[in-house]
């Protein structure tokens, strides 16, 4: 018997139980009165060797008692109840994750720069969607599909891992970004479609209008959220590499994100737009993302009850049967 899984379905019958202490003092004050009595004015005549069984008597009356105590048992209904669980996800999303990977986001406004910053922030934000599909789209003055959508958050995690700098020819093509990132959920059959756009600049290259990919994204249904990262005023960028070393060189430069653009795709896409000025504003906005795109889970709990009452059914019944038979047999002589 699984004892966690055990309880009583009507544990009220287990207060009867108190019965059971009270019958046996009530027995014990009034045991000799169960006899009769003969008085006679010696005992020599009879056997000096007595036998046994009238002080087996009691016995009748505590397997009463047992058999009353294992009825009450019975009546609580004792049962193990096994509950198995089965999830559904019955709203999958497809999302993709379109990053810019620029040289500028190399600047330290965040720590230890903005691409090492998103990339831990994006990393806890997939393990928080383990139902639904996720892909990775990177760009710079190019684009191109890191890792088509897919289910299996390993590989999307290794993927967000090995990002670097340096991966595409400069600039910043959000158009394209973009672009990529609708033609990856073109053939979704997700019932909900969203990308989460990532930039910490202008559009300033590429042959795709940003425009124009969110009229695309607008007709296919695709929900939109557009992050800009960087501090607002200077940050230290990266400008150059020292020739002996090969270190980066930075210094201070303004931060220029087409914030107007940005607010734009989110508003025809139905998406929003956020501001990720430090850390801990970059985690609270996917933290944000993460509410408002919620899979809608059902779960199914099937109860079976493994009725235990009959075991204690039946140990009530032999002891009154086995009563019954004692007191017609071995101890009629003494009833």
């Amino acid at each position: 018997m699984n004892w966690s899984n055990f309880e009583f379905h009507n544990p009220e019958f287990l207060w009867l139980l108190i019965a059971i202490p009270l019958l046996a003092v009530w027995y014990f004050f009034v045991r000799k009165k169960d006899a009769a009595v003969l008085t006679i004015p010696s005992v020599k005549g009879f056997n000096a060797g007595g036998s046994i069984l009238p002080k087996l008597k009691p016995l009748l009356y505590v397997f009463r008692l047992l058999a009353l105590a294992f009825l009450f048992v019975a009546l609580a209904r004792p049962q193990n109840v096994a509950v198995s669980t089965k999830i559904k996800a019955n709203r999958g999303i497809d999302i993709v994750m379109a990053i810019d990977v620029s040289a500028s986001m190399l600047a330290r406004d965040l720590k230890p720069n903005r691409l090492e910053a998103l990339k831990g922030v994006a990393t806890n934000f997939i393990n928080r969607r383990p139902n639904d599909r996720i892909g990775i789209v990177v760009y710079a003055g190019e684009s191109f599909t890191q890792t088509p959508i897919t289910s299996d958050k390993g590989i999307v995690k290794r993927t967000i891992s090995g990002i670097k700098w340096g991966q595409l020819e400069g600039g910043t093509a959000i158009g394209m970004g973009l672009g990529s990132a609708v033609n990856r959920l073109k053939e979704s059959e997700a019932k909900s479609k969203v990308i989460i756009l990532l930039t910490d600049g202008v559009n300033n290259s590429g042959f795709v209008d940003p425009k124009t990919a969110t009229e695309l994204a607008k007709e296919l249904e695709i929900k939109v959220y557009t992050i800009g990262i960087g501090t607002n005023g200077m940050a230290d960028f990266p400008y150059s590499k020292d020739p002996r070393t090969g270190q980066l060189q930075f210094r201070k430069q303004q931060v220029e994100i087409d914030e107007k653009l940005l607010q734009y795709i989110a508003d025809e896409t139905e998406g929003q737009y956020f501001r990720a000025t430090n850390n801990t504003k970059l985690q609270a906005i996917y933290d944000e993302i993460d509410k408002l795109e919620k899979t809608k889970i059902e779960e199914f709990k099937y109860t079976n009850f493994d009725e235990k009452y009959r075991i204690f059914v039946f140990f009530a019944g032999g002891l009154l049967l086995l009563e019954f038979l004692l007191r017609n047999t071995l101890f009629r002589s003494f009833i």
